[in-house]
């Protein structure tokens, strides 16, 4: 077994993760604070500061999803399921998240939860009209402004039909969501006296924009499945934002490895994990906006997904 190899077969020492859990802190404390004095902070900066933690929120339920920071499921659920971003229930998110990292089905629009790809039957459908809001998609400019409407349009209408079929799971999760979510607003609306309006605006759809940011250049379609997600080296600060995940393929190879040890593996992996990615490495998010603001990343006709490959 190589060292790469090694890295996937690695597991996680079993204790408490004290930076997440700080990191956790952090977050829940920062929303509380920003949606309780958002009277007098400036309507900008409370977009800026509302979307990040959002976004932020976004990145500690996925560490936690991967068995972080405690050995106690149940804990770590309960600190990924607070609903900041009101539209995704986290045990979904949860369950197609996990249901993306079968690596060797990475992109394919069927059997990848999280693939910006269409199929052929798909594509056609869209029409005219719709095949050019998708390409323009698959430029960082539209990811940013079209893309969070697309996610979340997307997801709730698929959600909808799942419902609507009589999926107890769904309706069940649904369900809890809906009340976790009236707890929210009550907070935000009657508690806080902040605009629902002003909450959507600048925490929701800041934050979904953010981590469209994240995924937008994260995985592309390759025929050799360990090509096709990506490495944004230098993060900066939106690295402590999106906890790292811009290396993504080492992600993906050490799910169980936490966010804050990844920069010291990858520093020590790094020829290893180029290699076996094929090079796909993006300086910095700097770099993908030069390449990817105006050029669609790949066309949105995925190749060869599943079901259409034997035909």
């Amino acid at each position: 077994m190589d060292r790469v190899e090694q890295l996937s077969a690695t597991k996680r020492r079993r204790r408490v993760e004290w930076p997440t859990v700080s990191l956790a802190v952090l977050i829940y404390g920062s929303w509380l604070a920003l949606t309780f004095f958002h009277a007098s902070i400036p309507l900008p900066l409370l977009a800026a500061a509302g979307g990040w933690v959002v976004a932020w929120q976004a990145s500690l339920q996925h560490e936690v999803m991967h068995g972080h920071p405690t050995r106690n499921r149940c804990l770590n659920d309960a600190i990924g399921a607070p609903p900041l971003s009101l539209w995704l229930p986290y045990p979904i998110y949860r369950l197609t998240h996990l249901r993306h990292h079968r690596d060797e089905h990475l992109t394919d629009p069927i059997e990848d939860p999280e693939s910006v790809y269409f199929t052929s039957e798909r594509w056609r459908r869209l029409g005219a009209v719709g095949r050019t809001l998708a390409t323009f998609n698959m430029t960082l400019l539209g990811r940013l402004t079209l893309g969070p409407f697309v996610m979340m349009g997307g997801f709730l209408i698929s959600e909808a039909k799942l419902c609507a079929s009589g999926d107890r799971k769904r309706l069940a999760i649904w369900g809890r969501h809906a009340i976790a979510v009236a707890v929210t607003l009550a907070w935000v609306v009657r508690i806080c006296g902040m605009p629902i309006g002003a909450y959507l605006l600048g925490f929701v759809l800041t934050g979904a924009a953010l981590t469209r940011l994240r995924s937008f250049a994260e995985h592309r379609y390759a025929e050799d499945a360990d090509k096709r997600t990506a490495i944004v080296e230098k993060g900066g600060l939106l690295g402590l934002l999106y906890l790292n995940n811009n290396l993504h393929v080492l992600h993906h190879l050490a799910p169980a490895e936490a966010w804050y040890r990844l920069p010291r593996l990858y520093a020590r992996e790094r020829a290893a994990l180029v290699a076996r990615n094929g090079g796909l490495v993006y300086r910095g998010y700097a770099d993908v906006a030069r390449r990817f603001l105006l050029t669609p990343h790949d066309a949105p006709l995925h190749p060869r997904p599943a079901g259409e490959r034997d035909r």
